[in-house]
């Protein structure tokens, strides 16, 4: 049992080292790369950007794509407005849509 003990306490850092965990940062960016295929140069470099900015679920549901179109519409309509007043216009302009 010691034996056992001292085994799985000298291989745990090996275990649990960062270089060896992926992130899902890393997992994106490899799904990216792959997909961006053979393009080159600016047209990689625009599609990567766009790629990696995605939600993990690539679009996400149909319900996050209303609720972000709903953000940019109220978002646009407030630009003019600051503090309290913009609070409430949001509130309200997010609650309506």
């Amino acid at each position: 049992m010691k034996k056992l003990l001292g085994a799985v306490l000298l291989l745990m850092p090996i275990a649990f080292h960062p270089a060896l965990a992926e992130t899902a940062q890393q997992n994106k960016m490899k799904s990216c790369n792959v997909k961006a295929g053979s393009k080159k140069g600016d047209e990689r470099k625009t599609f990567m950007k766009e790629c990696l900015s995605k939600d993990s679920t690539d679009q996400g549901s149909a319900a996050q794509q209303a609720q972000r179109e709903k953000m940019k519409t109220c978002n646009a309509s407030a630009s003019d407005k600051k503090g309290d007043e913009r609070k409430a216009f949001m509130k309200e302009c997010l609650s309506k849509h």
